[in-house]
């Protein structure tokens, strides 16, 4: 594959599609197995609270990987990021009901830079505070 984003056709400052990601106790159970990070504080909200959280809460690479989709799916290849990094700033709590917890997510281009690549720079939220910190990703353009 190769990104569908002509590096001549963005700019500073051209934002992504914005997305939002739920995220329920069922989604965690799931990326356990996956990721065979089965921490308690995870699933098990007795646990989580006994050691100071407010509730459950998901994975921070589960988070990480929710946030960059914004950039893979508007690049049009997940090949095309060439680096990303992440700063956990706060926990996605994920309550036990119907609904979870939700992420949102955008993305801007920051800077462009050389050999076709731009820095984008994602603002990932839950319940109105920001979880990611220096949320950032050099992607290769067409």
């Amino acid at each position: 594959m190769t990104a569908k984003i002509s590096y001549a056709d963005v700019e500073v400052g051209t934002e992504l599609p914005a997305q939002t990601f739920p995220v329920t106790r069922a989604t965690l159970v799931q990326y356990s197995g996956a990721s065979g990070d089965f921490n308690p504080i995870h699933w098990n909200e007795r646990f989580a609270k006994e050691v100071g959280l407010p509730d459950v809460i998901a994975h921070g690479m589960f988070t990480m990987a929710e946030a960059i989709r914004v950039i893979t799916d508007w690049a049009g290849d997940p090949g095309a990021v060439v680096e990303y990094g992440v700063r956990f700033t706060r926990p996605v709590v994920v309550p036990d009901d119907d609904k979870g917890a939700v992420i949102e997510v955008s993305g801007k281009v920051a800077a462009k830079l050389d050999d076709n690549t731009v820095r984008v720079d994602l603002t990932a939220t839950s319940a109105g505070q920001k979880v990611l910190g220096a949320s950032r990703a050099v992607v290769r353009l067409a």
